[in-house]
């Protein structure tokens, strides 16, 4: 896909109706690989030089997320790598696997998501 103002926009739209869906607060987006290198080194740490690899990236610790518009081939790829990244920011716990896979398709068929809590330990007896 091409990268211009009305997509760059579109994609922030999208990123806000699906934050509100998983109950967090909307990350910051980065749409090229220059605006990733351009970032201070301890926020990109880990995929810094490597992002360009992927559809998206999620870089937890500053709640940032980067979408590799160039090598996304059409819209339904679009939407569902913004949602894939989103459900890294929602379910840090998680990794691939298939509940990952099937919370996205959740979050892509419309479902919400409770704001995540630790769950509490249980008392001793």
């Amino acid at each position: 896909m091409r990268l211009d103002d009305d997509l760059r926009l579109a994609i922030l739209e999208k990123v806000g109706i699906y934050s509100a869906r998983f109950s967090i607060p909307p990350p910051v987006v980065l749409l090229t690989q220059r605006e990733v290198l351009s970032m201070p080194k301890e926020a990109t740490e880990g995929r810094r030089t490597t992002a360009y690899k992927y559809y998206g990236v999620s870089y937890l610790a500053e709640n940032l997320i980067f979408i590799n518009v160039r090598k996304i081939p059409d819209e339904r790829a679009l939407e569902s790598t913004i949602v894939h990244e989103l459900v890294h920011m929602r379910f840090p716990y998680l990794s691939h696997g298939r509940r990952f896979s099937r919370l996205v398709r959740r979050g892509l068929r419309g479902a919400r998501f409770a704001p995540y809590a630790r769950r509490r330990r249980a008392a001793p007896n």
